[in-house]
């Protein structure tokens, strides 16, 4: 067994107290970790959890608790069962990225790939601490690993970063470090379903320029148990963070819950011939910390000839934290990150991530480095268009054509004044202090040859009152509106109209 000592290695503090819940500190009951979990436990022992769930983001005092071979359901398709795979597959290199993580979080992802990754297959596990200040990943790590390898010699090997790299740096880390034919990146918080490797193996093994993701699953940072997740595709928005799709029509049309997903990205783990990814260029390591990696890695592999899939019999389930590790200004990293993905990939298209940013084309204040390299990637692989990937692989990403302007809307005689989203409760518009993020960022207007356009949300008036609202912009089109509701067009020239009605923003507000 993998730590058969584990309760040695993890703190101890008991789970309940000798008497009944007395009532919590405000900064405790407030915790979204006690919404759904932790009403036995003693004051202590609350104060105790909340302080291991702000290290980590997650229950780690319940996950201390809990066995590290803990079974979990198989939610594969019922199809995936019957599905034989060759005989003959390629070995796999499984990588483990953290800092900072819960020693039980990780001996748990540790257990799961060695019990459920078939041997013959599994060459090795490498984990990446990329500089952790954990104590109990030191030597009670040092010791886990020890006994591990005492069973099976050879098999987990610990690299520990003398300095912070970030989540991206880490995982070309971790590639360099492998040495079988496939490599399977992955986060140190997650759960290995039965037969997931299989069927990954066989896909890239048929073609080697075939990015592989699993299906995710949940498992939820405060109870710690599994959530299924619907078969989804992976794509994302134009601050290119990463998000869930439906999967294309072509797929739901083959009425087989079984079948590969096309998809035109990668949420973060995926699992890639080892040669191949050095071929296509790795990650760009001239990102930050992380974020945007993967959708780059995506568009990268689509446009230069290869191809991205989530598989639905191989499933994985993953903690999804409440708040995330390296840095509390990840916000800035990601749209750093994603303006370089737009300067290389994106073509005329890269306008639309720095209207999604709202931040200016020219100056933007953002120092992006050097993708120079990156550029000469992509002519040196001969790739196609950002609208080619649009058009084939990703239609379903919205597009804004004939744009004039966008950005929020500042009162000209007063500039320091922008308009803003007001308090939430009534949809009142109000004049404030400029800030550029939420609410006014949401409210950002994009100016489309004299009429605006913000995704649902549009400035209204009804016609027999002075007050004026944010809604749908559907609903005011309606019928049942049309006479009683007026629409505002948005010009450049810092006045709004309403059909001949010619009035300054400051007037209405």
């Amino acid at each position: 067994m993998l730590c058969d000592n584990l309760s040695s290695h993890v703190r101890k503090v008991p789970l309940r107290g000798d008497g009944g819940v007395s009532e919590a500190e405000p900064s405790i009951s407030d915790s979204s970790l006690f919404s759904h979990w932790g009403r036995g436990l003693s004051p202590e022992s609350r104060r105790v959890a909340l302080k291991m769930f702000q290290s980590h983001g997650y229950n780690s005092y319940l996950s201390d608790r809990l066995p590290v071979d803990r079974p979990i359901p198989d939610l594969r398709p019922d199809g995936c069962r019957n599905i034989s795979y060759p005989s003959q597959l390629p070995q796999l290199s499984i990588v483990f990225i953290f800092v900072d993580e819960a020693l039980s979080v990780l001996l748990r992802s540790i257990h799961s790939a060695i019990h459920t990754t078939p041997t013959h297959l599994l060459k090795e596990i490498i984990l990446i601490d990329d500089h952790s200040s954990n104590e109990e990943l030191k030597e009670k790590l040092d010791e886990c690993v020890w006994e591990i390898n005492t069973h099976t010699p050879g098999l987990v090997k610990l690299i520990r970063h003398e300095r912070q790299e970030g989540l991206i740096r880490s995982r070309v880390s971790g590639w360099r470090s492998s040495s079988a034919p496939v490599v399977a990146l992955f986060d140190a918080h997650v759960e290995f379903n039965t037969g997931w490797a299989e069927p990954i193996l066989a896909r890239i093994q048929e073609d080697r320029t075939r990015i592989v993701s699993p299906s995710f699953d949940n498992i939820k940072y405060d109870t710690l148990e599994l959530e299924e997740y619907p078969l989804s595709a992976q794509g994302f928005d134009w601050e290119l963070w990463c998000r869930y799709l439906n999967p294309p029509r072509t797929w739901w049309t083959q009425s087989n819950s079984t079948a590969p997903i096309r998809s035109p990205a990668l949420i973060g783990c995926f699992v890639v011939d080892r040669q191949y990814f050095q071929e296509i260029g790795l990650l760009d390591e001239g990102m930050d910390i992380y974020g945007g990696e993967n959708v780059e890695l995506g568009i990268r592999v689509w446009q230069c000839g290869g191809s991205v899939e989530v598989l639905p019999c191989a499933r994985i389930a993953h903690i999804e934290r409440a708040h995330k590790p390296y840095t509390h200004t990840l916000s800035a990293h990601v749209r750093r990150n994603a303006l370089r993905v737009a300067e290389v990939w994106m073509d005329e298209f890269k306008t639309h991530v720095y209207m999604a940013w709202n931040i200016p084309q020219q100056d933007s204040g953002v120092d992006i480095g050097d993708v120079s390299e990156r550029r000469a990637l992509r002519r040196r692989l001969k790739c196609k268009s950002f609208r080619w990937y649009l058009l084939n692989i990703y239609p379903e990403m919205r597009t804004y054509t004939n744009m004039a302007a966008y950005g929020v809307l500042k009162n000209s005689l007063k500039p320091e004044l922008c308009l803003d989203q007001g308090p939430e409760h009534d949809n009142t518009p109000i004049l404030y202090l400029c800030h550029g993020m939420t609410p006014q960022f949401d409210k950002s207007v994009y100016v489309f040859g004299g009429h605006s356009w913000k995704c649902e949300n549009c400035m209204f008036q009804w016609t027999n009152g002075h007050t004026f609202q944010w809604t749908n912009c559907i609903a005011p089109k309606r019928k049942l509106f049309f006479h009683s509701a007026a629409i505002f067009t948005i010009h450049a020239t810092s006045w709004l109209r309403n059909g001949n009605k010619r009035r300054l923003l400051s007037e209405l507000l």
